[in-house]
């Protein structure tokens, strides 16, 4: 066996090897891109879940606001003689915000 090699043969394999870092380079890169997008995309989706159970949230409330609701309408109106209630009464003034969950009065006298 004959274990010379020449010179051609030596820059042919510094090509060949050349070529095949360039290829694993572009996989390299393209794999790069696709966990970029993939984390774009959990991102977006993590966002959505977020908004998703800030509304759970705020559908929770309500809901247990609702059912609070004629219980309190019933003590206000008996206890404290009130003629108006308003659920969920929010107001903003110079730049200040105020939600009120119940706002109750009354224009006579209260008990």
């Amino acid at each position: 066996m004959n274990s010379n090699i020449t010179l051609e043969e030596v820059w042919a394999l510094f090509r060949e090897t050349d070529r095949k870092m360039q290829e694993t380079d572009r996989r390299l890169k393209d794999l790069a891109e696709e966990s970029k997008e993939r984390q774009r995309e959990t991102d977006r989706q993590l966002r959505e879940l977020g908004k998703q159970i800030g509304g759970l949230g705020n559908q929770f409330g309500s809901f247990t606001e609702g059912l609070a609701l004629p219980s309190m309408e019933k003590i206000l109106r008996r206890q404290f003689g009130v003629d108006t209630i308003a659920p969920s009464v929010r107001v903003a003034r110079g730049g200040q915000h105020l939600e009120l969950d119940v706002l109750a009065y009354a224009n006579g006298e209260v008990k």
